[in-house]
Parts: C-alpha cells; sequence; structure tokens
C-alpha cells in the first residue's frame, strides 16, 4: 500500500489431509480470507508454493488455474451470490455450463445436489422467493454441482441466525463425509467450529499461531 508492504499471508507452512474439515479463526485482517483465496487459486503467492493434491498452484498458468477452480473446487460465501433472474436450477447448473458437462447429464446432478440439501421440491423458484438459509442452500448445492474434491467456506453461516447456520454446518459436514471432500472453512465463530470441525487452526497477523485437534 502506497510505499510500505503488507504481509496478508507471512510464511505458514500447513497441512490439511484430504477428506478433512478444518475451520480457520483468527481476528479480522488475521489472514484467513487471503489464506482461502491462495488455495482456491484466486490469489498468487509472492513467494512459496501451494500444494493441492500434489499440483503446485503457484506454478500454474492462469488457464490450468481457472480450469483448477472449475473441476476441483467449490466455493460457498458468507453471501449467497445467487442470480436472482435465474430459477435456482439455473443457478445450480451455471458451474456445470461453464464446465462443458453434457447437458443430458447437468439435469441429473442438478437434482442431486438440490436433493441433497434437502431442495428437491423447489426446482423452479427462484431466489427471491426463498428464505436466507434456503438460498445458502441453493449456494452450497452450486458449489457442489462439479463435484469438487475441496470445498472452501468463507463465512457460510454469517448471514444467517444461529438455527440455521447450525443446519447449514450440519450439511456441509454430512456432504464431507459422505463425498470424502475436503473442507476449509473461515469463521469467526469458535464455539460453531468446535462443534463441527475436526481441526482448528488460528491465524494472527498473517501468521500460523497454533492447532487444535478435535476429538
Amino acid at each position: 500500500m502506497g510505499g510500505s508492504s503488507i504481509r496478508a499471508v507471512d510464511g505458514i507452512t500447513l497441512t490439511i489431509e484430504r477428506g478433512e474439515f478444518v475451520a480457520l479463526l483468527g481476528q479480522s485482517g488475521s489472514g484467513k480470507s487471503t489464506l482461502l483465496n491462495l488455495l482456491a487459486g484466486l490469489d498468487r503467492p509472492t513467494s512459496g508454493s501451494v500444494q493441492v493434491a500434489g499440483r503446485d498452484l503457484a506454478g500454474m498458468s492462469s488457464e490450468e488455474l481457472a480450469r483448477y477452480r472449475r473441476n476441483d473446487v467449490g466455493m460457498v460465501f458468507q453471501s449467497f451470490h445467487l442470480i436472482p433472474a435465474m430459477t435456482i436450477t439455473e443457478n445450480v447448473e451455471l458451474p456445470m455450463r461453464f464446465a462443458e458437462v453434457e447437458r443430458s447429464e447437468r439435469a441429473q446432478r442438478v437434482r442431486e445436489s438440490l436433493e441433497r440439501v434437502g431442495l428437491g421440491k423447489r426446482l423452479e423458484h427462484r431466489p427471491s422467493e426463498l428464505s436466507g438459509g434456503e438460498q445458502q442452500r441453493v449456494s452450497l448445492a452450486r458449489a457442489l454441482a462439479n463435484r469438487p474434491s475441496l470445498l472452501l467456506a468463507d463465512e457460510p453461516t454469517g448471514n444467517l441466525d444461529s438455527r440455521t447456520g447450525e443446519d447449514i454446518l450440519n450439511l456441509i459436514r454430512d456432504v464431507s463425509l459422505s463425498l470424502g471432500m475436503t473442507v476449509v472453512m473461515v469463521t469467526h465463530e469458535r464455539a460453531l467450529a468446535e462443534r463441527f470441525a475436526q481441526r482448528l487452526i488460528f491465524l494472527g497477523d498473517g501468521k500460523l499461531i497454533s492447532q487444535e485437534a478435535l476429538a
């Protein structure tokens, strides 16, 4: 910023196992979302490497990163980022269209994804016709549409009441267990993280402060 350099993520060395559910915790500005963006291939590190399933994201071209994000990563945000003019079927189908999934397969995947999150009977509704919790379920179904191996969730319960937030995290945990999917979740809510994650990772000033394995 100007003449000064800010290390958003500063020398973090970290391993996350396949199928693990981990939560990143820390105050605002601690580096949580930047670390998530690095894992998503949205940001590039100025040094070091980001290894995902044996591939170094730091060395990938823009086209390779786009393919990685499209095929291997699902993302859920605090804001639902649904397209208002589209039905929830069309919203969930969108990433498959980008991935050039055959049309005949897309319909089946959409139905499977929406049934998995309990919205199999709301296929033609638009986002404005759904509650906040239902919209986050659609966002999760969309993130799962391309059957990613890695789900990145940035404050997925931030816009929800506590009961609905628990429901969403139950869904994420169940999907992770049933599909063997790795989940990395950013949250400010330690109590929720302790209930659903297998490991807590604490960040501060861009550094790894501590880790805590949960039974």
